[in-house]
């Protein structure tokens, strides 16, 4: 019987904003509605105000946003778009909100504390309506500024649940209502009678609305700093979002033609003059200039370019001008892709973050029983009513969950942001885990380690073979091939000879070498290995000159025409100046390096002794590159590779960490775990750094908001802290979070008044 399997069910991402959200528990929340959704994955990231839904394809929109409203929340679609970001406007909006109401209540909070401890304990200072002073300066603080607390407190009563907001509100609410109560329904001794009369009634007649205008005051205090934090973090990603052009110079039939760059498609042609910002990613075709990449890599001198290198869009074109033919545009460039890495990245839960989410879903509901239970404990053990009230308050208020919501993403959020400044890309929570346990580097040599321009330094002919016509034979079959060494034996023709020929039957062989025939003529050229594979022999006078080549430290390229070997082709690689640097500073943060190359052994081993590696692998063709990283796997190290991104795919997604070094290719944005975007290897370390450096400060804020908790509830249970304590205490927790991964901001930095550039300090630290 013939088994059938259902198709897959398309589905379409989407991202939402969402307002209302005050804890890890409204993420949590939100997160159990979407996914009760059929077929609906979602993630709900409380630092960022943001959910990622994976949805099918024929779910409206307005289901999902339906979903959140009934979770007590609203949320809006958020479209992608690399224009003028308007995140930022909404987000100083919200500072500038908070920021109004935390000066009301501050300016409000300190008169009034010093107002009720005077009336309480000294009735003697009292005069006619002086309870209305207490009042009228508590009201704008309990109503107006702890407005939004209350609101949020009552939407998520409509719906049945409970947040943070639920306790805090409580907290004021009681505080408040305990007060109004000693103050205009208990009998208050006048000026004459004994001072200590109110403190001896059975309520102690205690005060509370200093505790409910100082918890509205640390709280908004806490909020208003994590905004600051986010928006100074967000900052980065829209400047860098911002960097896109907003016009471009389009090459029309009838000349150039200034469009907005929404209209810019693949394959148009386009302008850039110099300061000019580069629309789009492409390919230049004529002209050349210094390209400004300081903002997309950290780099500060500029890179040369010329026909036939790649652009990229946000990059500033200085002393020339540009053609250049467009390759990707819109959502599809290097800059889009890596602003949206970033977003992905800040929406990472660690499986320790997704269980501080699962607690602080019922968490909420328990402290509310705990708070119950304290007071009625106390009653039940003769305590009085003001002492039992007062415990109750004091766990109502210590217990509220924010730091734990924000001990991951906060850090994250600052991380991925910093790292976009010094074109360093995380993509995602993973690759911080992985980062700490490597424990072996593997480094591929060219176009990495070396600068991937090789050049002919020596051609060497048979006798009887005449110079020019293999050489011009030789750069024929080369000019078809995109590698850097057939590049460089192709120009190298071109320079000889002149204008090329045009080859057949061309066929380029992975890591060995490319054939094809030339004038009726079968020519092969490639590695040693790849004649010895085949079983050819080579003269005594090549294999001769090609020892010499390769005891010198060059690459060797044997040439066959006809199935006869003729000559050798002798490159070689300049190695990239930060290239030993990079190791040194490998080797500081204890990781092992190897250094892997497809060229021979006598080129290699020059290589890795000029930047001081620990091991060469020589002769590797790209299935060997994969298959080291798996034999590395097997004897127990965790291994990182960093390669290119063009031919090292395989290998970078088999490390346990992949980086991608100086390329922005489809393949190093899916095979890598990190996007380097710098040419510099000392970018390498420092990003290694980064992630142990991110990850130490998320573990340190999980575990300082557990801790904090888990010892602060069971204090004010037993009437050990003081509800005004209380309050500071919680607001304190949340701000040491956002303090702790904000400075996260500072990596990369030298010590102040230190002026050497570099690295070294923060990285080593790392």
């Amino acid at each position: 019987m013939a088994v059938t399997t259902p198709d897959p069910v398309a589905t379409t991402e989407l991202e939402l904003s969402i307002e209302g959200m005050t804890c890890a528990a409204c993420a949590a929340r939100i997160t159990k509605k979407l996914n009760g959704l059929d077929g609906v994955s979602a993630t709900v990231n409380y630092a960022t105000d943001r959910a990622v839904v994976l949805a099918p394809v024929d779910l409206p929109v307005q289901t999902v946003l339906d979903e959140v409203e009934r979770a007590g929340y609203r949320a809006e679609p958020i479209e992608p778009d690399l224009g003028e970001p308007d995140g930022g406007s909404a987000e100083d909006e919200r500072v500038r909100r908070l920021g109004r109401r935390l000066l009301v209540a501050a300016v409000l909070f300190m008169p009034l504390c010093d107002a009720s401890l005077v009336f309480s304990l000294l009735p003697v200072t009292r005069f006619p309506f002086w309870q209305w002073v207490v009042v009228v300066l508590a009201a704008p603080v309990v109503i107006w500024a702890a407005w939004p607390i209350h609101a949020a407190a009552l939407r998520a009563a409509r719906h049945g649940t409970s947040t943070m907001d639920t306790l805090v509100s409580l907290g004021i609410l009681a505080s408040t209502g305990w007060s109004l109560y000693v103050l205009f329904l208990l009998r208050h001794p006048g000026p004459a009678e004994h001072g200590l009369a109110l403190v001896t009634h059975p309520s102690n007649g205690s005060l509370y609305l200093d505790v409910a205008a100082g918890v509205t005051t640390f709280l908004l205090a806490g909020r208003y700093y994590e905004a600051v934090a986010k928006r100074r973090t967000g900052d980065v990603l829209r400047a860098l979002a911002a960097t896109g052009a907003k016009d471009v110079s389009v090459i029309t039939a009838d000349g150039e033609a200034r469009v907005p760059v929404g209209r810019l498609r693949m394959g148009d042609r386009f302008v850039v003059r110099s300061g000019e910002r580069v629309a789009a990613d492409g390919v230049v075709e004529s002209g050349s200039a210094d390209m400004d990449r300081s903002l997309l890599t950290g780099e500060s001198v500029p890179v040369p370019v010329e026909p036939g290198d790649r652009v990229v869009g946000g990059t500033i074109a200085l002393g020339g001008t540009l053609t250049v033919e467009a390759s990707a545009v819109g959502t599809g460039t290097q800059l889009a892709q890596m602003v949206r890495l970033v977003e992905e990245a800040q929406n990472e839960k660690a499986s320790v973050q997704r269980l501080a989410d699962r607690i602080a879903a019922v968490f909420v509901p328990a402290v509310l029983v705990v708070a119950a239970v304290t007071f009625v404990a106390w009653l039940g053990t003769g305590g009085s009513t003001q002492r039992a009230f007062s415990a109750a308050l004091a766990v109502l208020i210590i217990a509220c969950p924010c730091s734990l919501g924000l001990a991951t993403p906060t850090a994250l959020f600052v991380a991925s942001g910093r790292g976009a400044q010094l074109g360093i890309f995380i993509k995602g929570y993973p690759a911080l885990e992985r980062s700490r346990v490597v424990d072996v580097v593997v480094l591929d040599k060219t176009g990495t380690v070396t600068e991937g321009t090789m050049q002919v330094v020596e051609f060497f002919t048979s006798a009887g073979m005449e110079r020019r016509d293999l050489l011009y034979r030789v750069g024929t079959v080369e000019q078809a091939s995109e590698h850097v060494i057939g590049a460089a034996v192709a120009a190298f023709g071109r320079g000889e000879c002149g204008p090329l020929g045009e080859v057949d039957a061309y066929r380029p062989l992975p890591g060995l070498g490319a054939e094809g025939t030339v004038d009726g003529r079968r020519v092969v050229l490639g590695s040693p290995r790849l004649f010895a594979t085949r079983g050819e022999a080579v003269p005594a006078d090549v294999a001769a000159v090609r020892a010499d080549w390769e005891r010198a430290g060059r690459t060797a390229i044997l040439v066959a025409v006809d199935g006869a070997v003729v000559g050798a082709i002798a490159l070689a690689d300049t190695v990239q100046p930060t290239a030993a640097r990079a190791v040194d500073r490998l080797h500081a943060l204890g990781l092992r390096c190897i250094l892997l190359t497809g060229d021979n052994h006598g080129a290699g081993a020059a290589v890795g002794s000029a930047i001081g590696v620990d091991e060469v692998v020589a002769d590797a063709v790209p299935a060997e590159k994969v298959a080291l990283v798996r034999r590395l796997q097997e004897a127990g190290r965790s291994v990182a590779f960093i390669g290119d991104g063009v031919n090292d795919g395989p290998a970078l997604t088999a490390a346990d960490l992949g980086l991608a070094v100086g390329s922005g290719t489809d393949v190093a944005i899916h095979a890598a775990d990190m996007i380097l975007l710098s040419d510099d290897l000392t970018v390498v370390p420092m990003a290694i750094g980064l992630a142990r450096r991110t990850l130490r400060t998320i573990h340190g804020n999980l575990a300082w908001a557990f801790a904090y908790n888990l010892a602060a509830i069971p204090l004010a249970a037993a009437g050990l802290l003081n509800p005004l304590i209380a309050g500071a205490s919680m607001a304190l927790s949340s701000s040491f979070v956002v303090w702790n991964s904000s400075r996260l901001r500072t990596f990369g930095r030298p010590p102040r008044g230190d002026r050497a550039p570099g690295p070294v300090t923060s990285v080593a630290d790392a």
